[in-house]
């Protein structure tokens, strides 16, 4: 299986605290067989002040300790970009972390704010829609004003995005209310991909394929798989390009 996000660099944002806790992660998604996975740290202005640079050299730190693990995982970067009024200067600086590509295009992955879908938002990501980048948001089965009526996604569905559910979120790990929109979305036909949003190899694990036969349950094993696997391979194929030999035990 294939994750495209993930908090496992440490010390950059609200995941692990050091290279112990990232081993337990990668450790941890190797037991649940995911082969390849993708660190998206937080940028977000005014909290996590990472730019494309200063996680760029996170990773490469991170990968240079991984070169004495024993860990066999296909490593990648992006980011989760919080959706700020940043987000445009970012976009024409061509400093926002890219996914991979979705059939030609460059996919973002953004988060909104949990608790509503900011004013304007569709209008944001139409400018990027415009300029071909394409937006992927995070978790929407979290957000607050879809929780409270999920026809508040349409307005995010009609600019073109793609969408990412929390693998634990369709096992019940965010809730009930939580477990009820990611179904509804799958059922919908509008998530593109599961993926684990690890943090914590115990307090938010690298769960997917617990996601993935969760999915299947709704939606049957082809389609279930094409979410952890055949979707995600389609935006990031030939992104991997560095490897950890590692045997976790």
């Amino acid at each position: 299986m294939i994750d495209l996000h993930s908090h496992i660099i440490p010390k950059i944002d609200d995941g692990p605290k050091d290279r112990d806790q990232s081993l337990e992660i990668l450790k941890a998604a190797v037991d649940d067989g995911i082969t390849h996975i993708v660190a998206t740290p937080h940028i977000h202005p005014g909290r996590y002040p990472n730019t494309l640079n200063s996680i760029t050299s996170a990773f490469g730190s991170f990968l240079e300790f991984l070169k004495t693990s024993e860990i066999e995982i296909q490593l990648a970067l992006a980011a989760e970009v919080r959706i700020t009024d940043e987000l445009v200067d970012l976009a024409l600086q061509e400093e926002l972390p890219m996914l991979g590509f979705w059939y030609g295009d460059p996919v973002v992955l953004l988060e909104m704010p949990h608790s509503h879908i900011p004013p304007g938002v569709d209008q944001l990501l139409g400018w990027l829609t415009k300029r071909n980048i394409r937006p992927m948001v995070a978790h929407p089965e979290r957000n607050k004003d879809i929780i409270r009526d999920i026809g508040n996604i349409d307005v995010l569905v009609k600019t073109g995005c793609l969408f990412q559910v929390t693998a634990g979120a369709l096992t019940g790990q965010f809730g009930i209310p939580a477990q009820m929109r990611g179904e509804q979305l799958l059922k919908r036909g509008l998530v593109t991909v599961l993926a684990s949003d690890t943090h914590h190899a115990i307090r938010r694990p690298p769960n997917l394929s617990a996601g993935r036969i969760a999915a299947e349950a709704l939606i049957g094993e082809t389609a279930a798989w094409k979410l952890v696997l055949d979707n995600p391979a389609e935006i990031v194929k030939d992104r991997f390009f560095a490897s950890c030999s590692l045997k976790a035990g």
